[in-house]
């Protein structure tokens, strides 16, 4: 039923409410208190919750809840406000099917929050794009750790990551991620792990290997069980993987296409086993051939008003041999024509004749 899961949190949440609100010295019926309590450290996994409610963790009653962890449970909706806690360090939201995830969760003001995990927790599209826009907003700017993997995530919305300054680790591993080109890096300057294995990766264009290069931190990028198409567009990756350390494990990186090239090390591929020698960026060549085009259509062009302008006698006098035959020509047709538009001229055309 839609409110079992709210109805749930709202019988659970009272007890450990009035456990961590305990005076010091003191402790409710329902707990066991050893020493004075404060909530710290929270775990609700594996409930049929399905709603997180604003104002589902009050941040009066819990000032010093630092962790907090609703993994495994059924959550599809987190309200705004849901998550508007002073302290709160972590987070875990893996295993949830989320539908509804909205970017005021953590209340207004930005969040604490340093580490995140959403691990199978995406696989709503919708729920993607609304946590790109809380990233986004600017909201978790000292978040350390983020935790996207097994989302089946084909492509990640532009620009998600550029407002996280803070961030550390990125997991992006045993997804679907076919590229990276819309993926900004740009900003991340304390990013030192990033994982992308087990993905659909065929190829790592140049923009996102210069954005790779520069990040200084970033030492531990691991791309292992990627679908690598090993034809002329991975000469780029084949030739940064060779001259850059930061790759864990570039040594088992294998093509996965074409049948030729299958199981064969990115790192022993060279240019002879890719023959390349038709250009594998197209309309590039062609615009290239086009502005040649030009150029030679320009010289012939102006190589013939030279011609033109050194010959200007010789052409003038031709033009007027030209127009004097012409003329004598008119003439004669002229002469002709008056003969016999004339009945008198035509007989004495005629007596001449006899």
């Amino acid at each position: 039923m839609p409110g079992r899961g709210a109805l749930c949190l709202g019988l659970l949440l009272p007890v450990l409410l009035r456990c961590g609100s305990a005076q010091p010295g003191g402790c409710p019926a329902l707990c066991e208190c050893s020493e004075p309590a404060r909530t710290v450290n929270l775990f609700i996994t594996g409930n049929p919750l399905t709603d997180l409610p604003a104002g589902a963790f009050p941040a009066q009653r819990l000032p010093d809840l630092a962790s907090l962890n609703l993994s495994g449970n059924h959550l599809r909706t987190v309200e705004a406000g849901s998550l508007a806690l002073p302290a709160l360090r972590q987070l875990d939201l893996s295993g949830n099917a989320l539908a509804s995830f909205s970017p005021q969760a953590f209340g207004e003001g930005g969040s604490p929050l340093e580490e995140l995990a959403l691990r199978g927790a995406l696989r709503n599209h919708s729920v993607l794009l609304s946590l790109a826009a809380l990233l986004q907003s600017g909201a978790l700017r000292n978040l350390s750790r983020l935790e996207l993997a097994d989302n089946e995530l084909l492509l990640l919305p532009a620009g998600m990551f550029t407002a996280l300054p803070a961030l550390r680790q990125l997991d992006l591993s045993n997804n679907s991620l076919v590229g990276l080109r819309n993926v900004s890096f740009q900003g991340l300057g304390q990013l030192q792990s990033l994982n992308l294995s087990d993905n659909s990766l065929g190829v790592l264009g140049n923009n996102t290997l210069a954005q790779f290069r520069s990040l200084p931190a970033l030492r531990h990028i691991v791309l292992r069980r990627n679908t690598w198409v090993c034809d002329c567009a991975i000469e780029d990756l084949v030739t940064w993987l060779k001259e850059s350390d930061q790759v864990e494990g570039k040594e088992a990186l294998t093509c996965a296409s074409p049948d030729k090239m299958l199981g064969k090390a990115l790192l022993k591929i060279n240019g002879s086993d890719l023959n390349c020698s038709v250009p594998v960026d197209l309309p590039s060549q062609l615009q290239t051939s086009y502005v040649f085009l030009g150029i030679v259509l320009a010289l012939i062009g102006a190589i013939f008003l030279l011609v033109l302008y050194l010959n200007r006698k010789g052409i003038k006098k031709w033009m007027h041999n030209i127009r004097d035959a012409c003329r004598d020509h008119m003439e004669g047709y002229h002469y002709r024509y008056e003969i016999n538009a004339d009945p008198r001229l035509t007989n004495l055309s005629s007596n001449s004749d006899v």
